[in-house]
């Protein structure tokens, strides 16, 4: 259901540039006229300082392996995205993670024996190019325009984030709270078939609850339990993006689409 994004580029992305000002000098960023490029994600990437914000709006749950990374779940169903529509048009005003914010652009090591990170872009997402209106990427003297050091500015925040976001998952390894996730939503017209979804994992309730009286304490000290909480408590979204899918026409044969109290 929810396995981390393993493929040879990042999510979204299908090349990668450097930006440069040799060869990109004129070139300029315009804004994008749809997120078809999100619209058959069911999953997304998401940091720790996104947590409170984004669990008003999707379920937060962890990939599955030996590395689970947060996931917003803005479907549970692959290639379901229940806020995009079939124009690529968001359909409220839901929290949009700052992955897909970060789209077309993004920090990335060009060497393997270098740590240094350079701002890249995919150049197939049609959005940064030779246009003669937009944003100016650099200015006359060929140095890096406003827009360009905001979006470089956001790129380092957002690596920020991720390490912080990765210190948070070894910390909830170290403390073996993980367990394999289930959902079951069991519809009253038809109470003996519910639907199950699993392929995910979460914290469990009962292990986080019997820690230590010192480590819930450490846990609230750092902010590491209000970050729990407002996991646990987004998992009451599954529900709702579950019922969703099936106004939309794309849940399960056999749901309906009253959502029942």
């Amino acid at each position: 259901m929810a396995s981390a994004p393993q493929p040879s580029l990042p999510l979204f992305f299908n090349d990668l540039i450097p930006l440069n000002s040799n060869d990109h000098k004129s070139w300029k960023s315009i804004k994008f006229d749809d997120v078809k490029f999100l619209g058959s994600t069911h999953a997304v990437p998401l940091t720790i300082d996104e947590f409170i914000d984004a669990q008003r709006s999707f379920p937060i749950i962890f990939s599955t392996g030996d590395d689970p990374v947060p996931l917003a779940m803005m479907g549970l169903n692959e290639g379901v995205n229940t806020f995009v529509d079939d124009d690529g048009q968001l359909l409220e005003n839901a929290y949009l993670p700052a992955y897909v914010r970060r789209y077309p652009f993004i920090l990335a090591r060009l060497r393997q024996d270098s740590d240094e990170l350079s701002l890249c872009f995919d150049p197939t997402a049609g959005v940064v190019g030779d246009h003669k209106e937009g944003n100016d990427l650099f200015t006359e003297a060929g140095e890096p325009s406003e827009y360009t050091q905001a979006v470089l500015d956001f790129c380092q925040k957002f690596e920020e984030a991720g390490a912080r976001t990765k210190a948070f998952m070894e910390q909830i390894k170290d403390l073996d709270i993980l367990m394999d996730g289930e959902i079951a939503i069991t519809q009253n017209d038809n109470p003996d078939k519910p639907f199950i979804y699993r392929g995910f994992r979460m914290v469990d309730e009962k292990k986080y609850r019997e820690l230590p009286a010192e480590k819930l304490e450490e846990l609230h000290k750092n902010g590491i339990m209000a970050l729990i909480h407002a996991h646990l408590f987004s998992l009451n979204l599954m529900q709702v993006v579950f019922y969703r899918q099936v106004r939309q026409g794309k849940g399960p044969e056999g749901a309906s689409a009253v959502l029942q109290n």
